[in-house]
């Protein structure tokens, strides 16, 4: 069985809570996020394992009201026990649990080696204070999160279930349901019991519907219904006799698909998909519905489908773990030379000195006294290793997460959605994505259809014309259609064109079938509130807007049964007998249905794209099939989503024939779904065309100035669409994907393998003409490497792709895959149309293959969740195709817009935050541990500290840990508006430029320059130093309060300098943790303490004494000018000579406001910019599910002459030349001459 899958949901404190994809309703709970501590975590599904028997099922049979018969197979039960751990067993297995992790083991080492008297110079409590300190936090985070799972547990298994038991129905705790048993659900009652067999329903003829946002992500309402014998089973004492068998495929995650067979009083009736109600949906509009249970627990579909979600991890925490590993080799290294040293001064000096300075017992060597001394110093000098390193980084984390909830700017009022970090591990390299992989529908478009236009028979209707009939100028819009003749028309429907109603009420035979077709061939549930107020519940947005569009043109659907279907025509109640559905899929991209009218004549009616039907179509249709070619074109040059429409009448004795042989494949046991293909296919031919519609679904709003602004940040978008190439090219333009600036769209539509590799050859050799250019002829062979570091990173000028998704099919088989990523990475912008969900995720597989590149997919549908998963950052949107995206995504809000904000703003700054923190973090650390080093060579390499014990234990968690945390939670380099006025400010994240290996070593190396100053400058002023009284003032403990004072000023005085944003927490915590020291400091050398602990507070007096002596502050204050002095002499030379992109932007601002009023002046100066219409395309699988497109303006060109490139360039395009072009000339330009390039 294949474990289900487990969503990361951080909850306050930054604790992780693992809460199961069926969503937080199945809890009792509507809707979650980080305050929702619930969990289900599936890995631990079933009171007895996830199974009774490891194996695997062939066939699964379930007998009605039958326990003892079904139990025989153990088939998994539905109690759920996530929880880990009880009151006996937390303490040992959580212990268990947390020293699996290579630090805290490393810790509890030194420990034990502290307790040996031999190696330990230091007390236990310097490793132990912060060892329990991080041991404890975690603890109380895991026992938390048990808490809500024990919660979660009792009130998932206590839940009510209505199950029929002896003849009664009786109130049974869900996790005693067991397979076989026969449920009742009621009214809009969330199905969490199982996956359950419709066996009959309040409807008539067992009708059922129901909602399946928690399986597939659509909204819209779908409709189940029972086989007719058990359908009449319709109270509790026919239930309770009923026995039949079911024998059906094993548990699997096909959420679309079932076969099975119920055999009852010696008959066999066959069972499909249609037949189910699965865990996770909900049931609306029906009374109440009885089921058997099929599959349980962890065996239901949607469990069994939700997979494990890969557990993600930065670049900066895979550097980091490298980087750890790094500084533990250096510890040995410096212990085994401090070792060494010891071994040689006791060999050769500490030999002299035995009499009155022997060996400890057990010490008869100086080789051995090396060994020990070894140890003694992997004790001392493992503050190199942080324990408060990942604590803090969690911390952080935490911090950013709940800025991102709380922002106000990402929140939509409309639907009420705050923007929600769902992780807290990500946030950092939100500031680095180089690639952005974006659906279409709901995620760049509104997924809020209308009825644009239409062609019937070679006329097309829609266009908007002025009051002397000719088409109207964009923006010239008059009244709408008047549809007041109909009482049923939906007052919300607004359609420009009047010839089309008129020629509906001129009985134009063509036009009527046209609209008879859109009232009849769909799956559309009609629901009538009051007389004549209806309610269409649509499986798609697509059919929602033809059947409207049908209703107010006078074809009015009003309702359906199993077996028919009544329309108002005109006024006039037509009833159609429902012969036959044809469904729709992904393969099939059409749908049907075959309907007998009330004069006998059988008719196909059938809807679907333009490349299956128009093959499809009888020869004689051939001019009408040109004409409507064309429309089709027309519609799809604007945008627009669209669809052919076609019938066939069928003889009598033909249908009978095909129904029978229809009966048969569907009772088939095997093949069924190959069997039911061919024959649709065989009746789907010869078809009559009608017309065509087209359907226009808008752009959010903003998305064309968020794409042009992420790709001023050099963020690739690469748009992932259904549609077909016309309206993928033109979505590209609505969106500023595409430019009439570019060089060049480059566009791949071959069939075969080698027509795709000819284009895309073709493709390269135009860019590698221009780079060569660029880069004086260096050849694309020399740079091609498994990296993909190509010369075409470095082209001159601007270019696009666009391919097919039978193209793309062949783009990405092993031998060719390389070649067009090497192409489309090359490219601006790369649009793949006609896509499946499959190559969503390989493409985005193929660029994290190959590229060394920070990946971010966004999409708000089920279709998209491969996608998300797949990518480095997921996001999803909370829109029109439920939440099932959003379950699997790493952030989710409501708008494609906010987008920008997310990345620009919170993902910059998280990444500059972390990367500040780090770079202090190991700087101050080094500093602190390397005294020591220094001090081995003075003391004999005898393991004595420099810094008492408690000094030590202190230092990371008291003295220098809150400034820390406070310029990692609240540091900027620049405001929020200038980091989305000036994109290019982003760039540093793309490139890994503020923590590296580079900038790791520059730390290091400040932090080892620090401490040799920190040590050295002491030493000597305290050799020939004396006291006012004339004493030697060189006494150890005084030398070690001078130095650590020293160490503490320097590192606060350093965090000031490196401090870019201050706000009241930052002084509070920089000048709080000196006073904090200070303090500390003079207390643990007073007389109380002492009294109370004189064997550990023995020195009293000593910091008061030392600190009131001028020659000490004299030596502080010189160690701290010392270190500081060159790294603000470094700083502001940097800042002279070769500044950064945010100190430019800075230094613009206070520009800008000397110049207030000229560049207000400016502001007013910008043109109206161009207008063109666009659409984006994107593909679901489903009933009646349709391609899809969207229309809107073009970003202005006043909004864009903001961002413009400037002529000049700045260091971040330098390093990217020197990246994609050895030899180029290009250099960075000097300080004088440097601008700001955005």
């Amino acid at each position: 069985m294949t474990q289900p899958g487990r969503l990361p949901v951080p909850c306050p404190l930054g604790f992780w809570v693992w809460l199961g994809s069926q969503g937080a309703e199945e809890f009792g709970v509507s809707g979650f996020g980080s305050g929702d501590c619930l969990a289900a975590d599936a890995g631990v599904l079933g009171c007895m394992g996830l199974t009774g028997s490891c194996v695997a099922e062939e066939e699964r049979r379930v007998r009605a009201n039958a326990r003892e018969y079904n139990e025989k197979f153990q088939y998994a039960s539905n109690c759920i026990k996530t929880s880990k751990y009880n009151i006996v067993t937390f303490l040992p297995v959580n212990l268990f649990e947390q020293f699996q992790e290579v630090a805290n083991t490393y810790f509890l080492f030194l420990l034990i080696l502290q307790l040996i008297p031999q190696i330990s110079s230091l007390s236990w409590f310097t490793t132990i204070v912060p060892l329990v300190l991080v041991l404890t936090i975690t603890a109380v985070k895991d026992a938390t999160d048990d808490y809500f799972r024990h919660k979660s547990d009792n009130q998932v298994n206590n839940r009510q279930s209505q199950v029929l038991i002896g003849g009664v129905l009786r109130q049974e705790q869900w996790m005693n349901v067991r397979v076989g048993d026969i449920i009742k659900l009621e009214n809009n009652q969330f199905v969490a019991q199982a996956d359950l067999l419709l066996l009959c329903s309040s409807e008539p003829h067992g009708l059922c519907y129901i909602e399946t946002a928690e399986l597939d992500g659509e909204t819209n309402m779908k409709v189940r219904q029972a086989i007719p014998v058990t359908a009449e089973l319709g109270d509790t004492s026919q239930l309770a006799g009923f026995d039949g068998e079911v024998i059906c495929e094993p548990p699997n995650n096909k959420l679309d698909k079932f076969g099975g067979t119920l055999y009852w009083k010696e008959n066999k009736y066959p069972l499909s998909n249609q037949n189910m109600l699965l865990r996770g949906c909900v049931l609306r509009n029906t009374e109440w519905c009885f089921g058997l249970v099929i599959f349980a627990g962890p065996d239901t579909k949607l469990m069994q489908n939700s997979g494990r979600t890969k557990f993600k991890r930065t670049s900066i925490d895979r550097l980091m773990n490298t980087l750890v590993l790094w500084i533990f080799g250096f510890l040995v290294c410096m212990g085994v030379i401090l070792a060494i040293g010891n071994a040689i001064w006791e060999h050769e000096v500490g030999v002299c000195f035995q009499i009155y300075l022997p060996w400890d017992e057990g010490v008869h060597s100086a080789f051995f006294s090396g060994f020990l001394s070894f140890w003694s110093y992997i004790i001392i000098l493992n503050t190199v290793v942080p324990i408060s390193l990942y604590v803090s980084v969690e911390v952080i984390r935490l911090g950013h997460s709940y800025f991102i909830n709380w922002d106000k700017k990402m929140y939509c009022a409309k639907r009420r959605t705050p923007a929600e970090a769902r992780t807290t591990t990500l946030n950092e390299e939100l500031g680095q994505v180089e690639y952005i992989f974006s659906d279409k529908t709901g995620t760049l478009t509104q997924n809020i259809m209308v009825f644009s236009k239409c062609s019937v028979n070679g006329h097309s209707y829609g266009d908007v014309q002025d009051m002397l009939g000719h088409k109207a100028e964009l923006g010239e819009r008059p009244e709408p259609v008047d549809f007041s003749f109909n009482p049923l028309a939906d007052p919300r429907f607004q359609f420009w064109d009047p010839s089309l109603l008129e020629a509906v009420k001129l009985g134009d035979l063509h036009v009527h079938e046209f609209f008879r077709l859109l009232s009849l061939c769909h799956t559309v549930m009609s629901e009538e509130k009051s007389e004549g107020e209806l309610l269409y519940k649509a499986q798609s947005p697509d059919e929602g807007a033809l059947v409207t569009a049908a209703r107010n043109f006078g074809f009015v659907f009003r309702s359906r049964t199993p077996k028919t279907i009544t329309v108002h025509e005109l006024g006039q109640a037509v009833t159609y007998q429902l012969l036959a559905i044809l469904d729709f899929n992904n393969i099939r991209k059409r749908m049907s249905v075959i309907v007998r009218s009330p004069e006998g004549k059988i008719r196909l009616y059938c809807k679907g794209a333009d490349t299956i039907l128009l093959e499809r179509l009888h020869p004689i249709n051939q001019d009408l099939s040109s004409i409507t070619t064309d429309h089709l074109n027309e519609y799809a040059g604007e945008g627009l989503r669209t669809l052919v429409l076609a019938y066939r009448d069928l003889e009598e004795s033909y249908y009978r024939d095909w129904s029978e042989r229809l009966h048969r494949a569907g009772s088939a046991p095997e093949g069924r779904e190959d069997h039911l293909a061919r024959l649709y296919d065989e009746v789907e031919h010869d078809m009559m065309l009608l017309g065509a519609t087209a359907i226009e679904d808008k752009l959010q709003q903003g998305v064309p100035e968020t794409i042009a602004i992420l790709t001023l940040a050099n963020i690739k978008i690469w748009v992932l669409t259904g549609d077909k190439q016309e309206t993928a090219v033109n979505i590209g333009y609505s969106c500023k994907m595409l430019t009439d600036d570019m060089t060049e769209v480059f566009v791949v539509t071959g069939h075969t393998v080698l027509e795709v590799r000819e284009e895309l050859r073709k493709a390269r050799e135009k860019m590698m003409d221009a780079s060569r250019s660029v880069c004086n002829g260096f050849s694309y062979q020399e740079k091609l490497s498994s990296k993909l570091t190509s010369v075409l990173e470095a082209i001159a000028g601007e270019y696009a792709l666009v391919i097919n998704g039978h193209s793309l099919a062949h783009a990405l088989e092993a031998d060719m895959e390389v070649e067009f990523l090497e192409t489309a990475c090359a490219c601006k912008a790369v649009i793949c149309c006609r896509v499946t969900p499959l190559q969503k995720a390989q493409v985005v597989e193929l660029v994290k293959k190959y590229k060394k590149a920070v990946t971010l997919a966004i999409g708000d549908g089920a279709n998209d969740v491969s996608m998300i998963k797949t990518a480095h950052i997921g996001v999803g949107i909370s829109g029109q195709e439920g939440i099932q995206a959003v379950l699997a995504s790493d952030y989710s809000f409501s708008q494609f817009k906010f987008l920008q904000r997310l990345l620009l703003v919170h993902g910059r700054w998280s990444y500059l935050r972390m990367c500040k923190f780090l770079c202090y973090f190991f700087y101050k650390n080094f500093a602190f541990t390397m005294v020591h080093f220094w001090f081995g060579f003075f003391c004999g390499f005898s393991a004595q500290t420099v810094y008492d014990q408690y000094f030590i234990t202190l230092y990371n968690i008291v003295y220098t840990s809150l400034p820390v945390l406070a310029m990692g939670v609240f540091d900027q380099d620049v405001p929020e508006q200038r980091s989305m006025e000036y994109p290019k400010l982003y760039e540093p994240g793309q490139l890994n430029l503020l923590f590296n290996k580079r900038e790791f070593f520059i730390c290091i190396a400040q932090g080892i320059y620090t401490s040799i100053l920190m040590f050295f400058i002491p030493y000597g002023v305290f050799a020939d130093a004396t006291r006012d009284d004339g004493a030697q003032l060189a006494d150890y403990q005084s030398f070690a309060v001078t130095v650590a004072t020293s160490l503490v000023i320097v590192v606060s005085v350093q965090i000031g300098l490196d401090t870019g944003f201050w706000t009241a927490i930052n002084h509070f915590f920089i000048w709080g943790s000196l006073a904090a020291y200070f303090a500390i400091l003079f207390t643990m050398h007073s007389d109380g303490l002492f009294r109370m602990f004189p064997n550990q507070f023995r020195f009293v007096g000593n910091a008061q004494n030392a600190l009131a002596q001028p020659t000490v502050w004299l030596t502080i204050a010189l160690t701290t000018v010392v270190c500081i002095v060159p790294v603000v002499a470094f700083r502001f030379l940097k800042l002279d000579l070769k500044p950064e992109l945010s100190d430019t932007v800075r230094y613009t601002q206070l520009v800008r406001k000397k110049q207030k009023a000229q560049h207000r002046c400016l502001r007013h100066a910008g043109r109206a910019g161009s207008r063109r219409s666009g659409y984006a395309f994107s593909h679901q699988e489903g009933f009646g599910e349709l391609i899809m497109s969207g229309k809107n303006m073009r970003l202005s060109s006043l909004a864009l002459s903001s961002f413009a490139p400037r002529p000049s360039s700045s260091w971040i395009e330098t390093l990217r030349k020197k990246k994609g072009c050895e030899g180029s000339s290009a250099g960075s330009p000097s300080g004088a001459d440097k601008t700001l390039k955005v």
